[in-house]
Parts: structure tokens; C-alpha cells; sequence
């Protein structure tokens, strides 16, 4: 049938840029299908944001996953890095076995840099010894703020777990990739804001480079029932610009975003006219680190600052624009 997913098929493959060291690079990113997240098959239902179980998929074996390295090889051209993405853990030997893994790392042994993802219960001692010195293992952080991420993100571990894992990889001489998240359910747009300067300024002292994304609205999460309630509202792009401003030389690690969805609704936005633009600033200073790149300009600016004012006097985290002429609040 047209459309059916099949386990030994990549979810999703393509090129991009990024960096590898100082120099900009092609990249080669990969999606694989694995057997999903164990955090999510828990029976916790899950981080609040996450939608990737979709991708996951029930009976993927170690013959289907061989597989989709062979369609990952087919399609590699000598880029420099190669991202691999599953819908959970890559460390997670019930997603990726042991000998997967391992030819993963050697056939891919003549890259200049390896990007895959983990929660910080896979990065033991042990697992660590075996990972090349080209890795870089990414670590969904999300926030430094141990009540945030128990009670809006329902993450599964500490901050401080993280913390530790990512040490571990440094003293390894692995690279080591933190993501936060921008606007986690239930924080306003200005606390999301200094949320995620603290919590960056936290993970840089274990961190190359710090990835602050936005909050994408994922289909089938809790986070898109409030969305449709009209009880959160996706991040500005101000906010964004705002957050890598201000850690702009206050951070030794390289600041980054690449925002899932954004410009849309249900993805990092600001009014529409001005979205492309914006998130063009934020790309070129995430390959820059020059502030100077974060500059553009629109009369939405104000909008945004209104916006933050007001939630602080209605003390809500609602989307108090929604309902208004091109999703603006009202102005005075």
C-alpha cells in the first residue's frame, strides 16, 4: 500500500549544513525507524512536547535496522558529519543493539563528526569506553530547573543526571550537544525567556555547543490539546533572538537553533510578515556567533513587548492573542 511505513526503511533522510569544528560543513541526517523510546513505553506517557512515537514502530529487528544502514550508506556522499536520529535513545540497546551500533560507527569512521541523541541512563562507564572520539552525543536537557522539568516537561530524569552523563562524555574526550527547550507547557513567554538563559548558562560549563529550540507543536501531544485550547501559544522569534542575545559572550559553548516548524502556528512564529527574515537572522548567527547577524526589524516588536507586559499583569501562560486580527493582541 502507498504510504505504508515498514521497519526496514529510514524514516526520513536529507542534506544540510552545519558545523564541524570552525568550518561549515554538509551534513547527511538520518531518521531511523527503531522500536521508540523507553520513557515513552513506560507507561508515563511520555515528555509533554514529544510526538516522535510516532516514528516508532513495534516489531523493527536487527536485520530491518542493517537494513536501513545499507539505504543510509546508498545515500552518502562524503559528507563530513552524519546526524542519526532515532525516536529515542541511539545508546538505548533496545533500539539500537550493540552490533548495529557498532557498524554504524565504522562505517562511518572516516567522518569528521557523528551526531546521534541519548538519555543520560544509557551514557554509563562502560558504554562510554566503547564510542569513537568523533561522536558527538546529544542530550535533551530541555531545562536547568529541576521542578520545570518533573512537572511541564515530565522528562524522566534530573538535571543533574544529565549533568553527570555529560561529564562523563567530556572526560572521554566525546563531544557533547545540550538541547533546551524554549517555552515548556505552562511557563509564560518572558519566564521561557529566562528559563532558558539560566538553564543555558548552566549546561555550558559541560557543553560544545547548546541547541535552544523552540517548542513545535507535535501532533498526538499533550502540549497540542492545550495549543488547540487556546492555552499555549508557540514562542516569538523575538524571544528566540532574545535568548541567544543575551548569552551572546556569556557562554564559552557555540549557541545554535534550527526550529522545527517555525514560521507556522504550531512552530516558532511572530506575525507572519516578518517570519522568514527573522529566521534567517537566526541561522546566520548560528553559524556566526555574531550578534550583529540576530539584526532585523518589524513593527511586530511591539506587539511582542506588549505581550510580554501583558501576561504579567493577567499572570497567565494562555495565548492571550489568539482571537485577534492576525494573531496580534489588541493594541492600545
Amino acid at each position: 500500500m502507498k504510504g505504508k511505513r515498514v521497519p526496514n526503511e529510514l524514516e526520513a533522510s536529507w542534506k544540510e549544513k552545519d558545523m564541524s569544528g570552525p568550518k561549515t560543513v554538509d551534513a547527511q541526517v538520518l531518521i531511523m525507524r527503531t522500536n521508540g523510546c523507553c520513557w515513552a513505553k513506560a507507561g508515563s506517557g511520555g515528555c509533554t512536547m514529544c510526538g516522535y512515537r510516532t516514528a516508532s514502530l513495534h516489531n523493527v529487528t536487527e536485520a530491518d535496522l542493517n537494513a536501513q544502514v545499507d539505504q543510509a550508506l546508498s545515500k552518502y556522499n562524503g559528507e563530513p558529519f552524519v546526524k542519526i536520529y532515532t525516536s529515542g535513545s541511539f545508546l538505548d540497546t533496545e533500539e539500537i543493539p550493540v552490533s548495529v551500533r557498532e557498524r554504524i560507527f565504522k562505517e562511518y569512521a572516516g567522518c569528521e563528526r557523528i551526531l546521534v541523541e541519548s538519555r543520560p541512563e544509557f551514557i554509563t562507564e562502560e558504554v562510554v569506553a566503547t564510542l569513537p572520539k568523533n561522536l558527538t552525543v546529544a542530550l535533551g536537557l530541555e531545562t536547568s530547573n529541576e521542578e520545570i522539568l518533573r512537572t511541564c516537561v515530565n522528562k524522566g530524569f534530573t538535571a543533574a543526571q544529565s549533568r553527570e552523563a555529560a561529564l562523563r562524555l567530556k572526560s572521554a574526550g566525546i563531544g557533547v550537544r545540550t538541547y533546551l527547550l524554549l517555552k515548556p507547557p505552562f511557563l509564560s513567554e518572558s519566564a521561557a525567556i529566562e528559563d532558558a538563559v539560566s538553564s543555558a548558562l548552566f549546561a555550558d560549563e559541560f557543553s560544545d555547543e547548546i541547541s535552544i529550540n523552540p517548542l513545535n507543536v507535535q501532533h498526538g501531544t499533550y502540549v497540542e490539546r492545550q495549543w488547540k485550547r487556546g492555552d499555549f501559544r508557540s514562542p516569538w522569534i523575538w524571544s528566540l533572538a532574545e535568548v541567544m542575545k543575551r548569552l551572546s559572550g556569556n557562554v564559552s559553548a557555540r549557541l545554535m537553533s534550527s526550529p522545527s516548524g517555525g514560521g507556522s502556528q504550531r512552530g516558532v512564529h511572530n506575525c507572519g510578515r516578518c517570519d522568514e527574515e527573522a529566521l534567517a537572522a537566526i541561522e546566520r548567527f548560528s553559524f556566526s556567533q555574531k550578534v550583529a547577524d540576530l539584526s532585523f526589524e518589524c513593527s511586530c516588536k511591539k506587539d511582542w513587548d506588549i505581550y510580554l507586559r501583558s501576561e504579567k499583569v493577567l499572570g497567565t501562560a494562555a495565548d492571550i492573542g489568539r482571537g485577534f486580527e492576525n494573531d496580534l493582541i489588541i493594541r492600545k
